[in-house]
């Protein structure tokens, strides 16, 4: 048996950790054995330091060219089209088994069609390439134009959904796409951490009645645009929140080095009371954490598991909002929100995320302990929804499937 090649496309902070995690159980599963493969399975691929640390071969860092919103994607178009054909060329040259996109919607759904028109193309006696391909992580066609799922559907072999109400969205629209549930992977990053216990089952974090100094987590997301629109917001709301309360303490959590810089210009020298600065160390802040200051990313679900009641915010640009309010057909950003139908983190979108408003919400939450204790309460049952921890190990079986 020849070595299995598969390749892994992966565009963000997020999809590179998750990518890195069902490597890891690709591996352990594909690992040499007297009953199973001959050769270990080789990886390669896009994205970021945690896949190359689970042993993915980068062509290049995608996760470093990040950008959200539909005219900072055409801003960016000549550098995505460069890259997009770098990959369809390694592809072209290794012909993978098997191709795992992980999230980053847009890229990766253009790829895989790219991919199924190569193969169509050059279909023959002698041209014997048929990779399986998988879409890890559904784009939220749910959310805005519910026809690209119809046109990703014949690209792909299958698609790995992370959130419960999604596969039978699809199974009422597209009852031959074969979607599969795996869970959220939430649950198997933090699961040992809380001795295997999930948040409806054991205590929060910090008591909402506690007297110590409150402790405020600012996570400003994790593409460079994000920073430039959120930071200069989630400093001027840490200012007011810490004149109403002197003794609080500030941290922001980056998901890497390479934002830091940024970070520390756009807080412009600034040294009395400014917030201590952390790469990747996100449970461990949010675990004592009291409330927390939040891009509407997939970090709100983080926020969620630790029972962290949070303020959501989310600032882009004038054109990208404007397309994006006609398109969106859901009633709320944040995660926790759509799970949950209903705000329970407060949300200020666009011109509505000014320091004062978030500093206001931030306040009525402090001042508020039997409020707090109450989302606590909520967070826990949306995170049971989420299934078990095994995300990944089910996300590996699925595949294999194939």
């Amino acid at each position: 048996m020849h070595p299995q090649r598969i390749m892994v496309i992966a565009g963000e902070a997020s999809g590179d950790m998750l990518a890195a995690e069902v490597v890891r159980e690709l591996r352990r599963q594909l690992a040499p054995s007297p009953s199973g493969p001959d050769f270990p399975p080789r990886f390669f691929g896009a994205g970021g330091p945690l896949m190359a640390a689970a042993g993915v071969e980068l062509a290049f860092d995608l996760t470093q060219h990040a950008v959200v919103g539909l005219v900072e994607v055409l801003k960016n178009y000549a550098k995505f089209r460069r890259l997009f054909n770098q990959l369809l060329q390694l592809a072209r040259e290794r012909e993978p088994d098997l191709i795992i996109c992980v999230d980053f919607g847009g890229f990766n759904r253009r790829f895989a069609h790219a991919i199924k028109q190569m193969v169509r193309r050059r279909s023959g006696p002698f041209q014997n390439w048929q990779p399986k391909i998988v879409q890890y992580v559904s784009p939220q066609v749910w959310a805005s134009r519910p026809g690209r799922a119809r046109k990703m559907a014949p690209d792909l072999d299958l698609l790995l959904t992370i959130f419960p109400f999604e596969k039978a969205w699809y199974a009422a629209r597209l009852p031959g796409f074969r979607v599969e549930f795996v869970g959220h992977p939430i649950v198997d990053r933090h699961f040992r951490s809380t001795a295997g216990a999930l948040p409806s089952a054991r205590p929060a974090s910090r008591s909402p009645e506690t007297s110590s100094p409150p402790s405020v987590v600012l996570l400003p997301g994790s593409r460079r645009g994000e920073l430039t629109r959120h930071l200069p917001v989630l400093l001027g709301a840490w200012k007011l929140i810490r004149a109403a309360f002197p003794t609080a303490t500030a941290t922001m959590v980056l998901p890497n080095e390479s934002l830091v810089p940024l970070a520390r210009n756009l807080m412009n020298g600034q040294s009395s009371g400014a917030p201590a600065i952390l790469v990747g160390q996100l449970a461990e802040t949010l675990r004592t954490a009291t409330i927390a200051l939040a891009s509407t990313g997939t970090v709100t679900m983080e926020c969620a598991w630790f029972g962290v009641p949070t303020i959501a915010l989310y600032r882009t640009s004038w054109s990208t909002y404007q397309i994006g309010r006609r398109i969106i057909t859901v009633k709320y950003l944040a995660m926790p929100n759509l799970l949950a139908d209903d705000v329970i983190f407060p949300e200020f979108i666009q011109q509505d995320a000014t320091p004062d408003r978030l500093a206001a919400a931030a306040l009525e939450l402090l001042r508020d302990p039997a409020r707090r204790a109450a989302i606590q309460k909520r967070l826990a049952g949306i995170i049971a929804s989420l299934g078990g921890p095994g995300a990944s190990r089910r996300a590996a079986d699925a595949i294999l499937s194939l």
